[in-house]
């Protein structure tokens, strides 16, 4: 499994079943794979995770289909301004949480977020499983009304019920320095709920000096974290 990290929130995962890109939309995007499916993920509609750019990989060079969280609005007027064909649009799916779909080469699960959107699941033919968090976090805002915060983190712990006990072989998780240590929060959580064998950290705006401050605090995780260090990092597992 080659793993590309483009920038925020998006990756390139090439599998050889099929290719995976998430929440492109900023970065310089690698030479896809030939030979493979190519799916195309937008875990919600925010700009910092998704741009209408990503319909153009539709250009008859490959498979192509397209998952798109809750929010991310097919209407015709959209589609319009996008310049977005009919032909690709009938590619594209927009899922909600809870929502399992079958591919020819990957089964995927959504999962609801505590924000926008949703995270996605991905289980390859050989079983091994690639995990998305999207914009699902522990988000904590110092100033933010207690009960939003309480909510938040009531909402996260249900949304990420499903994981639990779950084996998964690469998850991208949030790890965000605006929250301060409270950035900590959501990838212990999630790396104690499930079986993650490699976590790479995402959605640190830059900042990728927060995941040694993660490890400080959270020694237990360091041989499963995987540090991202600049955009257009490929990793191997």
């Amino acid at each position: 499994m080659r793993v590309t990290f483009l920038e925020h929130s998006g990756f390139l995962v090439e599998t050889g079943f099929a290719a995976l890109l998430f929440d492109w939309w900023k970065g310089e995007l690698p030479a896809l794979p030939p030979g493979v499916p190519l799916y195309v993920f937008a875990s919600h509609v925010h700009p910092d995770h998704f741009d209408p750019k990503i319909f153009a990989l539709n250009d008859g060079n490959r498979d192509v289909s397209f998952l798109l969280g809750k929010g991310v609005s097919l209407d015709p007027r959209h589609l319009q301004r996008w310049g977005v064909s009919p032909e690709t649009v009938e590619k594209a799916r927009v899922r909600q949480g809870g929502q399992t779909l079958s591919l020819p080469q990957a089964e995927i699960e959504t999962l609801s977020s505590s924000d926008e959107g949703v995270a996605f699941l991905v289980t390859l033919p050989d079983g091994r499983t690639v995990f998305h968090a999207g914009d699902l976090n522990w988000w904590h805002w110092e100033g933010e009304d207690r009960a939003w915060n309480r909510n938040m983190e009531v909402n996260f712990k249900k949304y990420t019920e499903p994981l639990r006990g779950r084996k998964i072989d690469l998850a991208m998780l949030p790890l965000d320095p605006r929250l301060g240590e409270a950035g900590f929060w959501g990838p212990a959580y999630f790396l104690e709920t499930a079986d993650i064998r490699h976590f790479l950290p995402m959605h640190q705006w830059g900042d990728f000096e927060f995941s040694r401050k993660f490890l400080e605090e959270n020694p237990a995780f360091t041989e499963r974290t995987v540090p991202v260090e600049r955009a257009g990092q490929v990793f191997t597992f």
